[in-house]
């Protein structure tokens, strides 16, 4: 069984025995029985899977260490924990928030000082016409601002430190 935190919500999901074909099991999620279907055309990193969760289809990206999934409404942080390993995966997260995409910062929601909660919106980056919140990946204060609404970002630049 692992458990799967999204933005704050935990999801206990139990994988065991329950595979139906290539790229199609049935997962249990909170007790649920849940049909999920993954569809994948990804050519490069920046492109966007399919998951098809009981006939309904969703659009996501993972980040390579899979801490965040991105979709059509947003960027949430993500925890996968084994409920059944005796050590968690490390936190590598220094606090740092950085531009996940190349965009125009078109509002800052938090000040310097300010107390944040994990995957409390920051910032909301425009880019190719769609607005996309930046979210807090830890909890703590913000201690450092490098950015104002306005400004144009670079891909990984660096928007705020929170600790």
């Amino acid at each position: 069984m692992i458990s799967v935190t999204i933005a704050g919500k935990t999801f206990e999901i139990e994988t065991d025995g329950l595979i139906l074909a290539e790229n199609e099991l049935t997962v249990l999620v909170d007790g649920q029985t849940v049909k999920v279907n993954l569809k994948s055309n990804r050519q490069d990193a920046n492109d966007f899977d399919w998951l098809i969760i009981d006939g309904r289809p969703y659009e996501f990206s993972l980040d390579h260490e899979f801490r965040l999934i991105k979709s059509n409404i947003g960027a949430f942080t993500v925890d996968i924990r084994d409920r059944e390993s005796v050590t968690t995966r490390p936190l590598s997260n220094d606090g740092r928030i950085k531009a996940p995409i190349p965009g125009l910062i078109s509002q800052v929601l938090v000040a310097e000082g300010n107390e944040v909660d994990i995957g409390q919106p920051l910032f909301v980056l425009e880019a190719m016409k769609m607005e996309n919140e930046i979210r807090a990946p830890i909890s703590g204060t913000v201690k450092v601002l490098h950015v104002t609404g306005g400004q144009s970002v670079a891909l990984h630049e660096i928007l705020a430190e929170i600790n």
